[in-house]
């Protein structure tokens, strides 16, 4: 199955009209001709199951014939809050992989050590669409704007709640700590780790401080590891 995303699809949709760019990708590139049947999510967990009508590069137009409701594959609900990376290759390879694994929410944060302090998401959203559809998965990765980390603590997440550092003071095992079937947060700090006051912040608003493991993991490491531990441990 090839998976195609459009946003604005509900229940209610009859018909999809592409742009302009995703005509010509579906017609001269992939070469999909009138009568042929095309799988589109809107990324809120519906399929929808269409045959091509007019097969213009310019305006593709197809008829929805079903519309399926899918599940998440996996049965948790995990929101990775991430300080940026000072190269961007190396955040845009966490939220691709992230989001083939299985993750529901990513929140950029400002820390104090944070050594990019801006970002614009237009390329984060678009990687994030196409590893959701290479993926085959049917629910979209809610992105938000960067904030900072005390911004973030003070909105009350809900949930099991961790902050990962490297600060040898007392921490937990990550993997020891998750309960299946949860609603879970967890802090990833920047490259020079978040300061004592961010973890004892943290901490005071309920935050358990784990460990990731041995080794000391550049952020996008570290935010995967936790990703992968979390998919891991429901399965």
């Amino acid at each position: 199955m090839q998976l195609f995303y459009n946003p604005s699809l509900n229940e209610k949709s009859t018909e999809i009209k592409f742009d302009k760019t995703e005509s010509k990708h579906i017609v001269k590139v992939l070469r999909k001709k009138e009568g042929d049947i095309l799988y589109i999510t809107n990324g809120k967990g519906l399929l929808f199951i269409g045959t091509i009508i007019l097969a213009n590069d310019n305006n593709c137009i197809v008829k929805i014939d079903d519309i399926q409701h899918k599940l998440k594959t996996w049965n948790y609900y995990l929101h990775v809050v991430i300080a940026p990376t000072k190269n961007m290759d190396r955040l845009e390879w966490f939220v691709e992989k992230a989001t083939e694994i299985g993750i529901d929410e990513i929140t950029p944060i400002l820390c104090a050590r944070s050594e990019r302090k801006v970002l614009k998401n237009d390329r984060l959203e678009k990687i994030i669409e196409s590893a959701m559809k290479q993926s085959l998965k049917f629910q979209l990765p809610k992105l938000n704007e960067l904030q900072s980390l005390k911004t973030f603590i003070n909105s009350n997440p809900k949930g099991q709640l961790f902050i990962a550092h490297c600060d040898e003071t007392d921490r937990k095992s990550f993997k020891n700590e998750l309960q299946k079937n949860e609603h879970l947060t967890i802090l990833i700090g920047p490259e020079g780790d978040f300061t004592n006051e961010e973890i004892a912040f943290a901490i005071k608003n309920q935050f358990i401080p784990v460990t990731l493991g041995k080794s000391r993991l550049r952020t996008e490491t570290a935010a995967l590891a936790a990703t992968l531990s979390v998919a891991f441990f429901n399965e």
